[in-house]
């Protein structure tokens, strides 16, 4: 995307809709600029009637002029930048939000695709590089360019001569101001990707806390932080470094600039060209010209920050989701049940010619339970994330009781579906607000029911505050099993017709995996029920039972049927015969 296209997409989006306080902002630089402007000019008159021709008349009127000029600049220069720091502010909110928005309805194969650090940074590091843009160098355009005219108008009212050997020092900033915002691009998109990382590290290293107090990898984690830090301290540090760049460089050209200008002033006050009056009043006007050449030759510097900032962010806010709502899609209407899998082909975008999925086809009769049974790896999981649409196949049909459900309304497909599975996501909010999340209108009768249901109410009653205890991120302060209770007593609130479960009783031991696996018999009743299961004692009943294998449908049947003639399943449960 091209500059031209990103400032004009920013401003339809997002600083249009502030026009009128941008414009303003803009009315209060043009109150700066002309003051500024009004001191320089009121030099001329205050050394020529006061000073050389001893004016008595004058000698209260200019000084309290120059009163007024500084703090009709200082108060305008003031609501100026209130204003523009309220717009870039509600700039960052909008544009966060969008994001956030983005990021929701996202598909899940998008997000999975990048590290949740990298989308952090982009929500904070370049919005702010962009709040930056909008209330730092929007408003210095303006402002310091108006300034800057103003004083150039000075400065040819008193010589036309010094004028024009004082605005040469215009172009040799543009061009170092140039050449420094191509760099300060680069340099930024780097310190976004060092930001990221380090976010990145932050999250795992939370996440991975026991881990790293199990196998005592403190100071390992140490030297990984430092590099993280040091990395982006690096990428700041060389923002820095080339924002201050330009200093230097207009320093030299300042002072080589006001040499030759008294050296030449000098030859014009001796030949009687222009008066010391109007050489003071120049004089003046060039310097304070100099701060505003200087903040202009940052501003690009600045600009080019905040574009490429956006470059990065506005492709996340415009990503289209393969996974379409299909709003005005017939509802889907479930009677039995059936739900069929027609010649099923799938493999993620990041790695197409790796297949999960080949060619698969099955049923799973309504009301009924259907378990799926393989080794890890073998796309168990990701046949089961087809059927809420969480995954699009690459090929293939889905039907619910005949109903294709890529055509039918995606809300009304979700809402008769519910799952539990062994990674049992959580809020850090109450006990309370985590089952609700399932159905937000739901009074606290049915919410009790659900937990009574799932078997909840026995740990929830325990806890220091009931069922508005707060549980931490993702449910630390509780349980395997009382966190896989909490997800069942989601799925009890929902009352969908179908349940999906995916390895709901791993890893717990078998008392909790007891009290679980009753909960799961009252919750399957007369649903359509999709199992997947390690532990083979939890699938023996099924009506049916689907061995999956590299991404195959290799044998179905009953448990028995299948120890007599799959001799992939017949292994399997023989390895948890001895294990057990």
């Amino acid at each position: 995307m091209s500059k031209i296209k990103i400032l004009k997409r920013l401003f339809k989006n997002y600083t249009g809709k502030f026009l009128n306080k941008i414009l303003l902002a803009g009315f209060f630089s043009i109150i700066v600029a002309a003051s500024t402007s009004a001191t320089a000019w009121l030099l001329d008159p205050a050394i020529e009637k006061i000073f050389l021709n001893k004016d008595q008349t004058l000698i209260f009127l200019i000084p309290i002029a120059i009163i007024l000029a500084f703090s009709a600049k200082g108060t305008s220069l003031y609501f100026a930048k209130l204003l523009m720091i309220n717009v870039s502010e509600e700039v960052k909110k909008m544009m966060q939000t969008d994001m956030l928005k983005s990021f929701i309805k996202a598909d899940t194969e998008i997000i999975e695709n990048k590290h949740s650090g990298k989308y952090i940074s982009n929500l904070n590091f370049d919005v702010n590089q962009i709040t930056i843009l909008l209330a730092d160098a929007l408003l210095s355009l303006f402002k310091d360019s108006l300034t800057l005219i103003g004083l150039l108008i000075v400065m040819f009212f008193q010589n036309w001569k010094l004028s024009l050997i004082a605005i040469f020092m215009i172009p040799l900033a543009s061009i170092t101001a140039k050449i420094l915002a191509k760099r300060m691009g680069k340099v930024t998109t780097q310190a976004q990707e060092k930001s990221g990382d380090l976010n990145r590290y932050l999250i795992d290293l939370f996440k991975n806390h026991k881990l790293i107090k199990i196998f005592q990898r403190e100071d390992y984690e140490e030297k990984r932080s430092e590099k993280f830090v040091n990395d982006l301290k690096e990428k700041s540090a060389k923002i820095a470094a080339i924002y201050i760049r330009s200093a230097p460089i207009m320093e030299i050209l300042t002072g080589i600039m006001i040499a030759i200008l008294i050296f030449y002033s000098g030859k014009l006050i001796i030949n009687d060209e222009i008066g010391i009056n109007n050489f003071f009043s120049f004089l003046a006007a060039m310097m304070l010209a100099y701060q505003p050449v200087k903040t202009l030759t940052k501003v690009n510097v600045g600009i080019g920050q905040g574009l490429a900032a956006a470059e990065r962010i506005l492709p996340i806010i415009d990503k289209q989701n393969e996974i379409s709502l299909n709003e005005q899609g017939a509802k889907l209407n479930i009677s039995e049940g059936n739900i069929v899998l027609d010649k099923i082909n799938f493999a993620y975008k990041s790695n197409p010619e790796n297949k999960v999925l080949q060619d698969m086809s099955l049923k799973f009769t309504g009301g009924k339970m259907t378990a799926l049974v393989g080794y890890s790896g073998s796309g168990k999981s990701t046949l089961l994330n087809m059927i809420p649409r969480i995954y699009l196949p690459t090929s293939g049909n889905i039907y619910f009781d005949d109903q294709d459900i890529s055509l039918v309304n995606l809300e009304s497909l979700r809402n008769q579906i519910s799952i539990v599975d062994q990674n049992t996501t959580l809020f850090d909010d109450t006990v309370f607000n985590n089952i609700k999340y399932a159905r937000p209108d739901a009074d606290k009768k049915d919410i009790l029911e659900a937990a009574k249901l799932s078997m909840s109410d026995e740990f929830i009653n325990n806890l220091e505050n009931g069922y508005e205890t707060m549980i931490g991120e993702n449910g630390v302060k509780l349980s395997g099993g009382e966190k896989q209770r909490l997800s069942i007593a989601r799925a009890f609130l929902k009352n969908s017709r179908i349940i999906l479960l995916d390895e709901a009783t791993s890893s717990l031991d078998s008392e909790t995996e007891e009290k679980i696996q009753k909960a799961l018999d009252k919750l399957i009743i007369n649903k359509t029920t999709i199992v997947i299961a390690h532990r083979l004692s939890t699938i023996l009943n099924s009506d049916n039972i689907y061995v999956v294998d590299k991404g195959k449908i290799v044998d179905h049947g009953k448990h028995e049927e299948l120890l007599n003639n799959s001799k992939i399943y017949k292994n399997f449960y023989q390895r948890q015969i001895k294990q057990n």
